[in-house]
């Protein structure tokens, strides 16, 4: 089988060890993995055609995301596929989903303009973030209208921020098995962002596989804060790291494996 991974070239500081041993993982059991880097090389858009059992879109760059649209569109499997993380990475519809699914999630509004949120700061402090981003880039926590004028003049996603009852909550799905960590924000170190182990109830379970349902996925991420005995959730990620999950790379390697097996087959 072979498999395709869309990456991005990290710098060499920045410690992921997971992805090279899922990689080390399936050539093993006799799979050929290519690492495919659509940031750094041209690419002849008329004769891009698949040439893998299966891609992995592993980079969140709008370069991979095109790229794996581009092979979508001539019939390629993808981890996770095309159109829903596209959708993921949307941030107003992300949340939008998970609103009509019933899914607890903070009050939120969507802007082009900041200042228009002056008025929303009598009741609270907002969390604005910005509708692509991801990893914590680019959120800051506004408590005064000031704090407003030096915001982005793009649009961005507004959401009212609560006061966590206690650590963030990082959930992880792989393959319906579901797992989380306990961290501090924000997390600046790597053991920092691997936190500590945290026991799931069958509540939290279910609020994570009901947010997999709603946007049809079995391989994701997402964060959870609790405030006042009510759970929110306030991020969604459909390819994240799983720092901090037991054995994930073996974990991840065997969802991948059999996902190749699969389209192999179809």
């Amino acid at each position: 089988m072979r498999l395709g991974f869309l990456m991005y070239r990290h710098a060499p500081s920045r410690r992921s060890p997971i992805v090279p041993e899922v990689v080390r993982l399936l050539e093993k059991w006799h799979c050929h993995v290519d690492l495919l880097l659509p940031d750094e090389h041209a690419l002849n858009l008329a004769a891009l055609r698949p040439e893998h059992d299966l891609y992995v879109l592993k980079s969140g760059t709008e370069a991979a995301l095109s790229v794996a649209g581009a092979l979508h569109t001539g019939g390629a499997r993808t981890v996770n596929p095309y159109p829903v993380t596209a959708l993921c990475r949307d941030k107003i519809m992300t949340t939008r989903v998970l609103q009509e699914a019933g899914i607890l999630v903070p009050e939120t509004w969507v802007t082009t303009q900041p200042l228009e949120l002056a008025p929303l700061l009598d009741d609270g402090p907002l969390v604005l973030k910005p509708v692509r981003g991801s990893q914590g880039r680019g959120i800051t926590v506004v408590r005064r209208p000031d704090e407003l004028a030096d915001g982005p003049r793009e649009m961005v996603i507004a959401q009212r921020w609560r006061q966590p009852d206690g650590p963030d909550r990082k959930m992880y799905c792989i393959g319906g098995q579901v797992f989380g960590v306990e961290r501090g924000f924000p997390a600046r170190t790597f053991e920092e962002k691997v936190g500590r182990p945290l026991r799931v109830d069958s509540q939290l379970r279910d609020l994570v596989l009901r947010c997999g349902a709603a946007l049809g996925l079995d391989l994701f991420g997402l964060d959870v804060i609790e405030h006042g005995g009510a759970r929110y959730v306030v991020d969604f990620s459909s390819f994240p790291g799983f720092k901090g999950v037991p054995n994930a790379a073996l974990r991840l390697a065997d969802h991948l494996y059999h996902a190749a097996r699969q389209a192999a087959a179809a």
